[in-house]
């Protein structure tokens, strides 16, 4: 039987790039439907009735438990959900799985919002009418990162992928925002293992193909106005 395609609510960022990647790589059949942040999309009422948290991504699944449909937000929900959906990319046994979960919640509380904290007060606050250049904001979100990515390098020392010798969604929702380190102002001369790690997971097709996913909608925030006062609620 035909797998009907799940409906993808996506703008290219790394929380997108999460499930764009997951898609790849588990060969599951999606539509996107693009979810245009800089101009508002999130806020619309037929988005918000998927994302009630105006967040992005989303995804309808019609074919969902019990062959009812069903709608995710939350990047990580949507990640396990797809795992237990096809069986894959959760590791081999439950030990496994609690490495995976771990780490995924790692990346939820921890390297997603303080990673980016350090985009918004390094590159785009800075270029907001008026600059809103904060040298505490910066330091505070640039040390945390690198924290984290030391932390990060500290697990990869040991392991092929984040959750053991296997990869699994949680090098999925890991990758997009650890891949971005420049921009967050870090380096990788001190973290080989990361570095390894970061061209390890980026030659993979299903993340080249995920990442790749409408990367030309990808623009250039520190100079469009409007899309700042949306994103950023300003008056």
């Amino acid at each position: 039987m035909t797998q009907a395609p799940i409906n993808l609510y996506y703008w290219p960022t790394p929380n997108g790039w999460k499930i764009s990647i997951a898609l790849e790589e588990m060969a599951l059949p999606y539509t996107v439907h693009l979810v245009d942040l800089g101009a508002g999309d999130q806020f619309k009422p037929e988005f918000l009735a998927i994302s009630p948290n105006n967040k992005m991504p989303a995804i309808i699944d019609p074919d969902g438990p019990d062959g009812e449909p069903i709608s995710i937000f939350e990047s990580g929900a949507i990640l396990q959900y797809l795992a237990r959906k096809t069986g894959l990319f959760t590791g081999p046994n439950e030990r496994a799985r609690i490495a995976v979960d771990q780490w995924l919640m790692w990346q939820m509380g921890g390297l997603g919002p303080m990673a980016g904290q350090a985009h918004h007060f390094l590159k785009y606050a800075p270029a907001m009418d008026p600059p809103q250049d904060l040298p505490y904001a910066k330091d505070r979100y640039r040390g945390e990162t690198a924290r984290l990515l030391r932390v990060l390098d500290g697990q990869l020392a040991a392991n092929d992928y984040v959750a053991g010798d296997f990869y699994s969604i949680a090098d999925m929702a890991i990758w997009p925002w650890a891949s971005l380190w420049e921009g967050q102002e870090q380096t990788l001369d001190d973290k080989p293992n990361l570095a390894r790690w970061l061209d390890q997971v980026g030659a993979r097709p299903g993340v080249q193909a995920g990442r790749a996913l409408f990367a030309e909608k990808r623009g250039n925030l520190q100079q469009d106005k409007a899309a700042q006062k949306v994103l950023f609620g300003q008056k």
